[in-house]
């Protein structure tokens, strides 16, 4: 990824930037109903037809191909508009194009994205990428971590054209991500986390209860089929 000079001058301005975009965010108004659950109460973002309730930002794009969501060059961000999710369970089937391929889950993002690089730098992305290390990174890069800020407890990544299963489970203020059964990250805000290395890692910091999500169309070199996306509210406690 490069560095995004116009992303510079938000870090700059702070929190400051951040509450005009939430102005502006509020001022929208309406936000979409989410589908009616199915009878095991998970409720599907995707049809598996198309791209309804969805928006895409920045480079490329994301299209339904064969009842998959497939993305087009990048790097972009495909969103889920219907508003933020929090307390909830969100299970994602995935397979990679090749043997491996790069992409993420987006959690967590404070406001409804205008562009690409606020959600990497305010929210989480869950990543999906098995060898990290083809790009000089370390295991705090492999899929099911917390982008760069959480160490894999298991890495039980399946290659491409193998499906996955990612399950998301926002609980107020933590997180808790399963990949093919087994817990990759469990992450309360506020644990300590390391050092920020490069550009392109998100700032650190807490982030909200509930927030936007989405999945990235990261190039036309790393081609992530997304099956199903979906959404289950926790019990209440």
């Amino acid at each position: 990824m490069m560095k995004n000079t116009w992303f510079a001058t938000i870090a700059a301005a702070g929190l400051f930037v951040l509450a005009g975009w939430h102005t502006r965010d509020m001022a929208r108004g309406s936000v979409l109903p989410l589908p009616a659950p199915d009878t095991t109460g998970w409720t599907q973002l995707f049809d598996g037809k198309d791209l309804n309730g969805w928006k895409h930002v920045g480079p490329g794009s994301m299209e339904v191909e064969n009842g998959l969501i497939r993305g087009h060059g990048g790097m972009g961000l495909l969103y889920w508009a219907g508003g933020k999710l929090g307390n909830c369970t969100i299970k994602v089937l995935f397979k990679m194009k090749d043997s491996n391929d790069n992409s993420g889950v987006f959690i967590r993002i404070p406001l409804e994205p205008r562009e690409e690089w606020m959600p990497v730098h305010y929210g989480y992305e869950v990543q999906i990428d098995n060898h990290p290390e083809t790009s000089n990174e370390d295991e705090y890069h492999i899929t099911g971590t917390l982008y760069s800020l959480t160490k894999p407890l298991a890495k039980p990544g399946k290659p491409g054209p193998e499906w996955n299963e990612m399950d998301i489970t926002l609980d107020g203020p933590r997180t808790i991500v399963f990949v093919n059964g087994q817990k990759v990250t469990d992450y309360t805000e506020g644990q300590p986390v390391p050092a920020r290395k490069f550009d392109f890692e998100p700032f650190r910091g807490l982030r909200p209860n509930s927030g936007y999500i989405g999945l990235q169309n990261h190039s036309d070199n790393d081609v992530v089929y997304f099956k199903e996306v979906a959404m289950k509210p926790l019990a209440k406690k």
